[in-house]
């Protein structure tokens, strides 16, 4: 009995040693192979980038791309053309306009790449072109694509000393949209010695000194296209986030403090 006792315990801890040994050796060729496994899945990915690129040169060869990234869904690329966003085949022949969304996390996909777009712009422009609203402490920042006599984008600058009192700088960028009177006032705006106090009479219904200048104006309004805005405001948050639209200050604060 103890002989057979002995034998069992030697042979179970033989076994055990064994499948450590196994497991630890599996483990080892694993992770020496997982490399190769990665790089091997990155020069696929760049290979088919590469492919569709070339793919789109011959397809359409007056469409100058930004970037070809893969997507999460295999064989599905994202193409950023300026400031569109499309997905295509390998092949250039299938193409499809749209976001694209991902319903597990509840996240749009397609708005994280056109965010960047758009902050890339936005810093292009610079803020010595910007007209400024700023706290004495700043802690948060919106970007305001505005025309000067649409009433909702009035609205919004009424609440402009809200956002001073929370620390929220507004940058105006300008999108005049009735034709060459309204292109007159908003550069007579950009020109006046004080361009806080004359923007703040003409978003009143006031009067405006006449004046002209080098202005950016015309960027703005090229820079509003770019962005894809279609009216005014436009509120484009400091994560490149675009809000369509005139939204209360109460309820942009509660948004910024997110």
């Amino acid at each position: 009995m103890k002989l057979f006792s002995i034998l069992r315990f030697v042979s179970g801890a033989s076994m055990r040693h064994y499948s450590l040994l196994f497991a630890s050796t599996l483990l080892m060729v694993s992770t020496l192979f997982m490399p190769f496994t990665v790089s091997a899945e990155m020069a696929a990915e760049v290979d088919n980038t590469e492919k569709l690129k070339q793919a789109l040169a011959k397809v359409m060869p007056s469409v100058k791309t930004t970037k070809i990234s893969a997507t999460p869904i295999e064989g599905l690329y994202e193409v950023i053309v300026g400031s569109q966003v499309v997905y295509m085949s390998v092949d250039a022949r299938y193409m499809i306009e749209g976001d694209l969304h991902d319903l597990q996390t509840r996240k749009n996909v397609t708005e994280t790449a056109k965010s960047t777009i758009r902050l890339a712009a936005i810093e292009k422009l610079g803020v010595s072109k910007m007209l400024v609203y700023k706290p004495k402490k700043v802690e948060s920042t919106i970007t305001v694509v505005t025309d000067i006599d649409c009433p909702y984008c009035r609205r919004l600058h009424d609440e402009v000393p809200d956002y001073m009192k929370n620390n929220i700088q507004v940058r105006y960028i300008f999108m005049p949209l009735k034709g060459a009177s309204d292109m007159k006032k908003t550069i007579s705006v950009w020109c006046a010695d004080d361009q806080q106090l004359a923007l703040d009479i003409a978003k009143a219904g006031g009067e405006v000194e006449e004046k002209t200048c080098d202005n950016p104006i015309a960027e703005h309004l090229k820079l509003a296209r770019e962005l894809g805005v279609r009216g005014t405001p436009a509120i484009i948050l400091e994560d490149g986030q675009m809000l369509p639209g005139y939204v209360p200050v109460n309820k942009m604060l509660a948004e910024l403090r997110k």
